[in-house]
């Protein structure tokens, strides 16, 4: 059979950065790299991306359709890291960042069937306001009662790891785990909480318990510091007019007028050592580069180097991942039974839902749907439903249209509709996911030269996977 790739013409040239993955981490990591020309005054078109799929940006995937701006992955980011905007700054893209709806700011949890507010004064998902508390009807009086134990508690004193889980039920109660906070952990880590590492998902946590006794004090440590901060302070969540899709669109352009070399469609099979570093073994030959940054999922980075670095393969196999779905569905503002008056709502587990949670895309950032229009979007998808779940797109849609007539009442077709399924896309950083980082941390100390980036390792957010590319090529600057 013919292959697909052009068969090179000329021995491939050294490269001196080699990045492997064409998501926002890898981007991030080729802009990094070519700054590090420009400073030391070598050619971009040294710098190499390889991307295995047709499109660059990974779960970033924007559609703009009949005045909808659709969202496929993420769909905004944490302000309050500053790396995101940091690059916004730097591609000149500050000024078209908009915050979310400050008018309708309300957030709802199903429960029981039915649609309650969140209560007021959540800060790091910690209760600080006494009477939204009292007065919200997702915890029954010996419930609430029970999280204000949390003054009286002792801290615990070891330095050992527990589940997000058990962290929380020890300080609040069970119920306040299952009605408050899983929900909204689920909305960021698709994950089981009774398995997630609380060091490694949410260490803040622990870290008020430590520093203040106990978890309500401690957020209200933080209220105080944080409502010190100067009027007009902007919104906590971020994004661009046209969707997220404008940082990837600026990147690719900034690395375009640089020189540095796309490879959009082609894939690295294998990692090899190379007689100036390494070799990427690909369908057009084999390419050397000095230095490689592999910004692909752990799953694939294990098969990459797996006969380079069985040390390194072996910690990264073992972080697991989660299927996860998004359906966007666009409706006529006069088929709506009640008033998109919020944000969108979380669903606890214990509700027993396909689905985990429905944003109303439309009122979180009002120009995302045209006049007369709402957008909601499905989230789908969490540890330990995955076998429940059909991961077809007809499938996927039921669930999502099954979803928003049981909670909302909506019983008209969509006008338009649109399904991302992201397979494996969610690693979880479960019991034991630091002492996997250590042992990788270690095996990377073998190969100078080699670093990873992504999501996988010490944050999933957008700005998160943006210090991990750009962090990636600075440390490589300075071991190799």
């Amino acid at each position: 059979m013919t292959s697909p790739f052009p068969s090179p013409t000329k021995p491939s040239p050294l490269f001196i950065y080699a990045i492997v993955g064409g998501g926002i981490a890898g981007l991030a990591a080729a802009y990094q790299a070519a700054l590090l020309a420009r400073e030391q005054g070598w050619s971009p078109s040294q710098i190499v991306l390889y991307e295995a799929t047709p499109r660059l940006g990974g779960k970033i995937t924007t559609e703009r359709v009949d005045g909808f701006v659709i969202e496929g992955g993420p769909d905004t980011f944490l302000a309050t890291k500053p790396w995101a905007v940091e690059l916004c700054r730097e591609l000149d893209l500050a000024e078209r960042l908009h915050g979310t709806n400050p008018h309708q700011r309300a957030t709802y949890v199903l429960h029981r069937g039915r649609l309650e507010p969140l209560p007021d004064g959540l800060t790091m998902m910690i209760p600080t306001r006494f009477g939204p508390m009292l007065r919200t009807r997702l915890l029954t009086w010996p419930q609430k009662a029970r999280m204000g134990l949390d003054f009286f508690l002792p801290p615990r004193r070891d330095e050992g790891d527990e589940s997000l889980g058990a962290f929380v039920s020890r300080r609040l109660g069970r119920a306040a785990y299952e009605r408050l906070i899983e929900p909204l952990m689920s909305g960021i880590y698709a994950g089981d909480g009774d398995r997630l590492s609380v060091l490694a998902t949410f260490p803040y946590l622990r870290e008020l318990e430590r520093q203040h006794g106990g978890l309500i004090r401690g957020a209200l440590a933080m209220r105080r510091k944080m409502g010190r901060r100067a009027p007009g302070s902007r919104s906590a969540f971020l994004t661009p007019t046209t969707g997220l899709a404008e940082i990837v669109e600026a990147l690719v352009d900034f690395l375009h007028r640089e020189g540095v070399q796309l490879r959009v469609g082609v894939p690295v099979l294998r990692v090899q050592a190379g007689p100036r570093g390494y070799a990427l073994e690909t369908p057009e030959g084999l390419v050397p580069a000095q230095r490689v940054v592999l910004a692909t999922p752990a799953y694939v980075t294990a098969a990459l180097v797996a006969d380079l670095a069985p040390n390194l393969a072996a910690p990264l196999r073992e972080i697991p991942y989660v299927t996860t779905a998004t359906v966007s569905l666009a409706y006529r503002a006069s088929d709506l039974p009640r008033p998109l008056d919020g944000y969108g709502y979380v669903i606890p587990r214990k509700e027993g839902r396909a689905a985990l949670a429905c944003t109303w895309s439309s009122t979180k950032f009002p120009h995302r749907a045209p006049e007369g229009y709402a957008l909601l979007r499905v989230f789908i998808g969490r540890a330990g439903q995955e076998d429940d779940l059909p991961w077809d797109e007809a499938g996927l849609l039921e669930v999502a249209r099954r979803e928003v007539r049981q909670t909302l009442g909506i019983t008209a077709p969509p006008v338009l509709q649109r399904v991302f399924l992201w397979p494996r896309a969610m690693p979880q950083y479960n019991l034991g996911h630091l002492e996997r980082l250590a042992r990788i941390e270690q095996a990377l100390t073998r190969w100078p030269g080699l670093a990873l980036a992504g999501n996988a390792y010490r944050g999933i957010g957008l700005p998160d996977c943006i210090r991990s590319g750009r962090e990636a090529v600075r440390e490589l600057g300075i071991r190799s």
